[in-house]
Parts: C-alpha cells; structure tokens; sequence
C-alpha cells in the first residue's frame, strides 16, 4: 500500500509539473535572412564598438541550437516553405504557404491556439504583412505571390493584430488595388490604421492592421541605418502589438515578430545594414524579454531565422575585421545606389565627396590608388549608362553600387558567398517556459512541434 501510494505521489507530481509547464505566453522571433555569420557580425559589433560587456540579448538565453531549413523540394527553401514549416510543421515546396506539397491546407500553430484555446494572436514584420514569412500564419496558397488570395485568408483569419509595411499587392505603384484590398479588411471587422498615430486616435479597436503612415514602400517599413523621418521601427510595432494583446487578451497570446529587412539587406549584400537591422531586432526582443521578466513563469520565447541569406561571414582574404568602421556608414545599399543614379553627373571629386560623407570612404576609410582606379572605372561606365547592374530579389543594383559596397565589405571585413539564400543551418536562441525542449540540432519544423507539445494542441 505505502508503495501504491508513492507511486500515486510521483505521477500526480509529474502531472502536475506538465500542467505548470504549460506557456500562456508564447514569442516567436524570426530573423528573416539571418545565419550565424550575421549573428556574429552584429555581436563583434556590439562586443568591439559598443563596448558591452554582454552578448546580444538572444545570445544570452540559456537555450542555444540550430536548425536545418531544407523544403520539401530543394536543399536551399525560400522564405514561403521555411515560413510554412516554422509556423505550421509541415515541409513545403518553394514558393507554397500554409499548404503541403500537394497543395492540401495545412493549419499553423497560431491558428489552433486561437480557435482551439482561444489565444490571442498578433504577427509583426518590418516588411510587407502579407509576405511569405507572416503569412504562412494565416494563408493557404499555391504561391507566395498571390497578393490578393492572401489577403482574403488574412482579412478572414480572426487574429488579433498584424502589423508591417503596406501590401504586397501595391509594390509596383497600384495603390488602387491596395485600397480594394483594405476594405475587404475592414468588411471582416478590422480596424486598418496607418501610422501609430492613427491607431491611437481609434477607440479600443477589436482587430488591428497597422501600416505605416508615411512607408518606405509595400516591401519594407525603412531601414534602421537610412533613419528615415517619421518611419517607425519594428521595436515600436512590437510594443503596439504587445499592447494591444495585453488589452485583448490578457490571459494568454502566442506572438510572431519577423524581422524581415535583415534579409533585404542580405540578399544585398550591405553588411553594415544587416549588423544595424539586427541590432534594431534585439530592441524588439528586448521588449518581450521584459514581459517575460515579469512573468517568468508562464512566458516561453524563442528566437530562430527562416534560412541563411547571403551566407555572411566575418572575416575576408586579405582583409581584417573591423567592424568599428560601419558607424561611418549612414546610407543602405538601396538608398545609395538610388542616389548615386541620381547624382551621376556629378564629376569624380564631387562623387568621392558624396561617398565620404555617407559612407567614409576616401575619408575616415582609406582608399588606395588602385582601389580608386576600380572605382573611377564603374562610376565612368555608369556616367556612359555601360554595363549591366546586379539584380537580387528586391532590388536591383547599378555596377557602381555594386562595387563601391564590395570594397566597403572589405573593408569593414564581411564577406558575402551569394547574392541569395543559402542551405547553411540557422541559430535557435530560447528561454521561458519550455525552452528545454529546443536544446539539440533540430528540423524548423520542430519549433511549431514542440510549441504544440507544450500548449495541448493536437
């Protein structure tokens, strides 16, 4: 009997322990784009130049792994199938969202808190809100272009708040058909606001989508390092999601943040860029790891990425890391080579001014002789509109641009093996409730498995 009633004391016990270990509030963080190469960049940064005597905030968590990202059709996934496969569990073919390879509906993890268990649900990107990565939450369709299908399952998927950069139906200038797509929005109930400002002159709005007011454009809310006026951050987004989940739901949330331009600025290139965007990230993770300082016991974040863009690296062939010299970086890829487009009848002298004042170079960064002869060559060629520029996913780069950053690269130490997306593992950083679990080399579709495992869903 004593021994039947031991025995009885440990399962009780044990039960009792998966019932507490059950997160009420879930954060899951998505560095778009973002390898270890990135990571460490940002982290020699925030070691070399800022001082800091601590990691970055992910970098922290008592939680460190990796994951494989490979799709169901290529060793190398695009941000739909990783998209898929972080917010529902099921491998994908490149360019599918929210469906298996046969094109079958397969549901996310956020969808089954919310109708299942009633979680609150807010997504939060600095790119476009209906691109691959947030919409792999709600959508269910063949292609990730499929611009206005996918706004019809977001309008219809009872979420709470979704927040980023204005729709992806609108990016080449069609703001018409944007507006069209808004009022399906509003006819679903949602609250459309644009701007911060704007959403705090509505009255306890029920579901929210948040733009900005003044947009960098449909695909991105503005990079940090161009300090565009107005433009808001992802921290600032994240603090309106929180919010607004907190008045909601305050009892239970799952949360998706993205930050989506580290990846443009990958897919660029621009090292300087992709160390300040993940900077900016860890200011938006900052704002859910004091949430969870003050509900250690009932929060769970993890942070992840989709995939490697770029595969970045620290440290090139003849060149020495120096990250001390990006501060002297004040304008993207993107602006730059829009600029220097725009300035081409500049003569050489006042070009290597324009390039000192905004990137350093021929200022507080030395150029040699022959550096400047590659330079003068392009810019020539770009003045006589010769030669073809570098087309990436999201932009396309004049030869100048192009060149003058590969030195700026070099310079600063960061190395670049492609101009897309890579097969290379990705970092897994996580702490709260549960975060055991995400210890050991994984599959992306684990993270969705295991939030499953936690919260009861089946």
């Amino acid at each position: 009997m004593k021994k039947f009633v031991m025995t009885f004391a440990l399962v009780v016990a044990f039960v009792l322990s998966v019932q507490a270990a059950k997160p009420k509030y879930i954060f899951l963080f998505i560095g778009d784009g973002m390898g270890m190469g990135h990571v460490m960049a940002a982290e020699n940064y925030n070691r070399m130049v800022k001082g800091s005597a601590e990691p970055i905030l992910m970098m922290q968590f008592p939680v460190a792994s990796q994951l494989w990202t490979y799709s169901a059709n290529s060793p190398v996934t695009d941000s739909a199938a990783a998209g898929t496969a972080l917010a529902c569990g099921v491998k994908t073919k490149n360019y599918m969202l929210g469906v298996n390879p046969d094109t079958v509906a397969v549901n996310s993890v956020a969808h089954e808190l919310k109708t299942k268990f009633g979680y609150g649900v807010g997504l939060v990107t600095s790119v476009a809100y209906d691109d691959a990565t947030p919409a792999a939450h709600y959508a269910h369709r063949a292609n990730r272009g499929m611009a206005e299908e996918i706004n019809y399952d977001g309008a219809r998927s009872n979420f709470d708040f979704i927040a980023g950069a204005g729709t992806k139906a609108s990016e080449h200038g069609d703001v018409a058909r944007g507006e069209r797509i808004f009022e399906d929005w509003r006819a679903n109930g949602w609250t459309v606001a644009k701007g911060i400002d704007a959403l705090h002159a509505e009255k306890n709005p029920r579901r929210v989508l948040l733009m900005p007011a003044h947009p960098a454009g449909a695909n991105e809310i503005g990079y940090t390092i161009d300090s565009l006026p107005g433009a808001n951050s992802l921290a600032d987004l994240t603090r309106e999601c929180l919010d607004h989940l907190k008045r909601v739901s305050p009892s239970k949330f799952f949360m998706m943040v993205e930050g989506g331009n580290i990846d443009h600025a990958a897919h660029g290139n621009d090292g300087g860029t992709v160390v300040k965007e993940i900077i900016n990230f860890q200011e938006a993770l900052r704002i859910a790891y004091d949430f969870y300082r003050q509900h250690p016991k009932e929060t769970l974040i993890v942070v992840t990425a989709d995939h490697d863009t770029g595969g970045m690296t620290t440290g090139v062939k003849g060149g020495q890391l120096r990250p001390d010299l990006i501060d002297y970086q004040r304008m993207s890829k993107e602006k730059f080579s829009d600029l220097c487009a725009q300035e081409k009848h500049r003569d050489w002298n006042s070009m290597k001014q324009l390039i000192s004042e905004r990137l350093g170079l021929f200022g507080p960064i030395a150029v040699s002789e022959l550096e400047e002869a590659r330079l003068f060559d392009s810019y020539a060629r770009l003045r006589a509109n010769i030669g073809k520029g570098n087309a990436t996913l999201y932009k396309e780069f004049n030869n100048f641009s192009e060149v003058v950053f590969d030195l700026l690269n070099h310079k600063t130490g960061y190395g670049f093996t492609t101009n897309s997306h890579t097969g290379n593992p990705v970092p897994v950083y996580a702490i709260g409730v549960g975060s055991e679990r995400f210890s050991r080399l994984s599959n992306n579709i684990d993270i969705p498995a295991h939030f499953r495992a936690l919260t009861g869903v089946k």
